[in-house]
């Protein structure tokens, strides 16, 4: 299956809470999305890797994901070596998509930081044709991504780009309420944790409105990029 764009997690719900909006917005335009996680998030303090593979699956269905895949690396020790490059290799030859989405650069969790690179050392390798690779037996072809876009998560990066989500806002909330066990529920008896107050379920709105205010729209998110972007027009640019 040929997708538009793979959207790339660290985590389950780090795609839906870094770019939730956006793929929403892209498959309402009728683009194919995919999503990978590398891990099974089975060191999270609240829920488990089971929980949190049904939370993804009903996240999934609320986006409409043409399809999703857990690559099952291990949580919390990421490594960007050739066993890792390889396996996202596979995926993006897999897919073939143009545009990639990945973790953040640089983010308060280890593995975000990690995940971004060897996500992006993975789309350069998966075009060399040299590095052979098989799927179910079958030899794949090389494809690179035409662009690799980094979502923003926990630290408020400076943004090359944001995408007006205006339009999306409710449901990308909806899908990262689908991880119920991680976020803020005030019947809970689990452990508290940085992602599960009040405060931080009420920051996906609040920060998508200020990068909203700063562009001129209601709800936008931010991304950055490896290298410089060129405007075929101004087609789609919010003046």
């Amino acid at each position: 299956m040929k997708v538009d764009i793979l959207a790339i997690g660290a985590h389950p719900d780090d795609v839906e809470l870094g770019c939730g909006g956006t793929v929403a917005k892209l498959i309402s335009e009728g683009k194919k999305v995919a999503i990978i996680d590398l891990t099974e998030g089975e060191l999270g303090t609240r829920g488990t890797n089971i929980t949190r593979a049904q939370e993804a699956a009903e996240a999934s269905a609320i986006l409409k994901i043409s399809a999703r895949e857990n690559l099952g690396m291990k949580d919390g020790f990421l490594l960007n070596n050739e066993e890792h490059q390889l396996q996202i290799v596979k995926m993006i030859r897999k897919y073939q998509p143009d545009i990639v989405f990945a973790n953040a650069v640089d983010d308060r969790h280890p593995d975000h930081g990690k995940a971004a690179k060897l996500i992006s050392d993975a789309c350069f390798l998966a075009g060399l044709i040299k590095i052979e690779t098989e799927l179910e037996g079958q030899p794949q072809q090389a494809w690179r991504p035409k662009q690799v876009f980094h979502y923003i998560q926990w630290r408020n990066l400076e943004p090359d780009f944001v995408v007006d989500i205006s339009d999306f806002m409710d449901l990308k909330l909806q899908a990262c309420m689908a991880y119920k066990t991680q976020f803020y529920d005030p019947k809970s008896n689990e452990p508290m944790t940085p992602i599960a107050t009040k405060d931080f379920q009420e920051s996906l709105t609040y920060r998508a409105q200020d990068l909203g205010r700063l562009s001129g729209v209601q709800f936008a998110e931010g991304f950055t990029t490896e290298r410089l972007l060129a405007l075929k027009n101004f087609d789609g640019i919010i003046l």
